[in-house]
């Protein structure tokens, strides 16, 4: 658990550093992220327990006494067994209701960190010069609230403008990419047409001072900056499109037949949009005809495809440019709709995942105590020595089998099914191997 947590901070310690955030703040979002972890470290924690308890058994022939006296070692393993089975069964419920709020909390809490980071550009007294083209000083700073705010401008390679105001509140885009300064009680100072100086033939310089400018007060006003080639924040991609990790299965199974519909209602709609295009080509070609369509948008079914042969030589020329037309128009409405098809099923396979992810992690529960167990009572050895490193040495090709299929079902390479469930299931035979060779032990 505490590696794992480390491992959390090696990963957004940018974030968190430099902040001057409160130790309830960090301790707030260490619980948050605490609540994710542990699916994590459940699956080690019972190997570990398993592989030490009958480790220890075996190692002071308390095993053997137990198996003298007429007792098989599934019989021994019986009550383990239950309390394994209800800590799965916690698991599940834990993995379904309180790790999708965790999750949403310390998104929301991390983004939020990250968000701060934008005022921290901002040092009092100091001129930042982080936004291209812009020349920013404050005199204090108090959260997002800065006063005695300077800008200078020099996007305008004719202008210079100077922005003073008393005070400014910093925001950040829904976007991400652009921060607003919201400008109270200020004035703006222009200067126009600026020019270098010019040597002149006679050798003297002409070094213009009399440039025209502009003075202009304002009560409110809201400054744009762009935030490109500036490394804020993540996108808000990484870290707000984990909303399957923030659902229950139930939440996921209503996402998932909302996505069916919304495909059925999209093919549907495609197919009358083609139908009525047709529908269209028919009548103009029969108003060029005779100029008295008769065909109702009603009854597609009533259409009667009109022979070529009927047509004049310019009504022929007319049918095939507005049929090349229409098919072009088609084939960019297919691959439009087929992006988008794409797009659906890729998000109805990360719903998928994270659907599977809960129930593999409480099958996976149970999988390694059935190695863990018979294992120990097959080595006989106890404490924190032998079992600790096997119990690594087996968690780290389970923890390397889940990320393999994790990552190949997140590229689509295999189903969620199969991605979620590779490791369980490549350890099953494993459970049976170690416990039936124990039992003949």
């Amino acid at each position: 658990m505490f590696m794992l947590i480390l491992q959390f901070f090696w990963v957004y310690i940018d974030d968190l550093m430099g902040k001057g955030l409160s130790v309830w703040v960090i301790l707030e979002l260490l619980m948050y992220v605490s609540a994710g972890i542990i699916p994590m470290a459940l699956p080690l924690a019972i190997l570990l327990s398993s592989l030490m308890t009958f480790g220890n058994l075996a190692e002071h022939n308390e095993l053997t006494a137990l198996k003298a006296s007429g007792f098989s070692l599934l019989r021994i393993m019986r009550p383990l067994i239950i309390i394994v089975l209800l800590i799965a069964a916690a698991t599940f419920f834990f993995a379904n209701y309180v790790i999708p709020a965790a999750n949403l909390k310390w998104h929301t809490l991390i983004y939020d960190i990250q968000n701060k980071k934008i005022a921290t550009i901002l040092t009092p007294g100091v001129y930042s010069k982080h936004f291209e083209g812009y020349a920013i000083k404050i005199d204090s700073l108090n959260g997002n609230q800065c006063l005695g705010v300077t800008i200078h401008d020099y996007t305008q390679p004719t202008q210079l403008r100077t922005v003073r105001a008393k005070e400014a509140n910093v925001y950040k885009s829904v976007n991400g990419r652009f921060v607003f300064l919201n400008l109270k009680n200020g004035h703006i100072l222009e200067e126009l047409d600026l020019q270098n100086p010019m040597y002149l033939p006679n050798n003297s310089i002409s070094n213009p001072s009399d440039r025209p400018s502009r003075v202009s007060k304002f009560e409110q006003g809201v400054y744009k900056l762009d935030l490109e080639g500036l490394d804020l924040n993540r996108s808000k991609e990484d870290l707000f499109t984990d909303k399957y990790e923030m659902l229950n299965v139930f939440q996921i199974d209503a996402a998932i037949d909302s996505i069916k519909v919304k495909k059925e209602r999209l093919l549907d709609n495609f197919v009358k949009q083609s139908a009525l295009g047709f529908l269209s080509l028919n009548q103009n070609i029969e108003k060029s005809n005779n100029n008295d369509p008769s065909i109702a948008l009603g009854s597609i079914e009533k259409i009667e495809p009109i022979s070529v042969k009927q047509l004049s030589a310019n009504d022929k020329q007319l049918a095939y440019s507005l049929a090349i037309s229409k098919i072009r128009r088609n084939q960019q409405q297919l691959d439009n709709q087929q992006q988008f098809l794409t797009t659906l099923d890729r998000e109805t396979d990360l719903y998928w995942i994270e659907f599977h992810r809960k129930f593999a992690l409480t099958y996976a529960i149970i999988v390694l105590f059935f190695v863990g167990a018979p294992l120990g009572a097959l080595i006989k050895k106890g404490g924190f020595g032998a079992p600790v490193v096997i119990a690594a040495l087996i968690f780290m090709l389970y923890f390397i089998l889940s990320s393999v299929g994790d990552n190949l079902a997140d590229t689509g390479t295999v189903t969620p099914f199969i991605g979620m469930w590779m490791a369980a299931v490549i350890f099953t035979p494993v459970a049976f191997f170690f416990t039936k060779k124990a039992l003949s032990v």
